[in-house]
């Protein structure tokens, strides 16, 4: 197993992971992160210690398909994103502030598939996702089926203060962000041309799949073809973030856009509680990947589970669900975790996962592969 992130890495460090776009980091560099933040790496502390810990989706992110200018952007946002619930963390904000400002962030972002840069449905629409959820109270909100919400995330978190609901979908929750003051914004903010371009793609595979011969036993038809792994992005930009402030208190929040190319009003695993998205005084887990197999394992919440019923440590209950039951079970994607204690778990069973995390000593670390 890779050294633990118990040594802080240096500011020159932090300042590659912050050039501007078009630049990036030395090769060298690069690697040194990915071996910090390898999909089994932790932190592990013997006193609690706050912190905050993010994610950009996971999938097939291989580095030869990853420009140096597009990397050096998207590392750029995670340490805004970082920057953002660190800043609340350290004047000694609370967690649920942390994770908020820092989902925003990249859902402002149309490098991940979140609010501005969300997928596109058969339809051509955007339809957003998202939760959030408190883990001293285990109050949770979330919402899903949004065409106008700029920011989910905040929807979410109205959700779940000022309804006595847990989750709100379509029209209704839009009408409730009206009552709400939540900022709403035409279609057209989110689309963006890359997305417009991966459901063409998409269009265009379907349809010479439906004139293809079919296979033996392969269902054919366009209401199955979005959920076959040939029809859909080989990658999941869900964003989510995980913080523990100062006063002990845990947080989780997630965001997205969804499936390119899905029908049919299908929603993921994102505002399923327990799925996606959980938190309770012990744990907190934001999950990325293929959503089906994240509900139908609870994945979130088995994470959390095996610490409380099993007493496993967080990274041994974290890699027991991502790396053995959703491997088992064909299921692709990663979580973000962390503990009561400041301990940390980023496991994943794709080829990369956009992940970072800051401690209190404010040193961002941020990776895109494994090591």
């Amino acid at each position: 197993m890779p050294a633990p992130l118990r040594r802080a890495l240096s500011a020159a460090t932090l300042a590659a992971l912050l050039l501007p776009l078009g630049c990036s980091t030395s090769l060298t560099t690069k690697r040194e992160d990915e071996k910090r933040m390898s999909s089994s790496d932790d932190v592990s502390r013997s006193a609690p210690r706050w912190g905050i810990v993010i994610h950009g989706g996971a999938g097939v992110i291989k580095r030869e398909s990853l420009s140096s200018e597009r990397e050096a952007a998207v590392r750029a946002v995670l340490a805004e994103s970082l920057q953002a619930g660190h800043a609340i963390l350290a004047k000694g904000g609370s967690s649920l502030d942390a994770v908020t400002a820092a989902v925003r962030v990249m859902e402002d972002s149309p490098l991940f598939n979140a609010g501005k840069g969300a997928v596109f449905t058969h339809d051509g629409k955007n339809e957003l996702d998202a939760a959030i959820m408190n883990g001293r109270t285990r109050e949770a909100g979330s919402v899903a089926g949004l065409h106008h919400v700029k920011n989910p995330i905040v929807l979410a978190r109205a959700v779940m203060e000022k309804s006595p609901h847990v989750m709100m979908i379509g029209a209704g929750a839009e009408e409730f962000a009206k009552q709400q003051g939540v900022e709403l914004v035409p279609e057209s903010y989110f689309y963006t041309e890359d997305r417009w371009q991966s459901l063409q793609r998409a269009l265009e595979a379907e349809k010479k799949q439906q004139e293809a011969p079919p296979e033996q036993g392969q269902p054919q038809g366009p209401s199955t073809f979005w959920e076959h792994p040939a029809g859909r992005e080989h990658k999941f930009g869900t964003v989510g973030a995980v913080a523990l402030d100062q006063s002990g208190n845990l947080a989780a929040g997630t965001s997205t856009g969804g499936m390119t190319n899905k029908r049919f009003g299908r929603v993921g695993d994102v505002p399923v509680i327990g799925a996606g998205t959980y938190a309770n005084e012990r744990c907190a887990v934001s999950a990325t990947g293929h959503g089906e197999y994240f509900i139908r394992y609870t994945v979130a919440r088995d994470i959390c589970s095996r610490m409380e019923y099993l007493d496993l440590p967080l990274l041994e209950s974290a890699n027991q669900v991502v790396m053995d039951v959703l491997v088992k079970a064909g299921g692709e994607g990663g979580v973000i975790a962390m503990d009561a204690q400041g301990n940390v778990a980023m496991p994943f069973n794709s080829s990369g996962m956009y992940r970072g995390y800051m401690g209190p000593d404010g040193v961002a670390a941020v990776a895109i592969f494994k090591e």
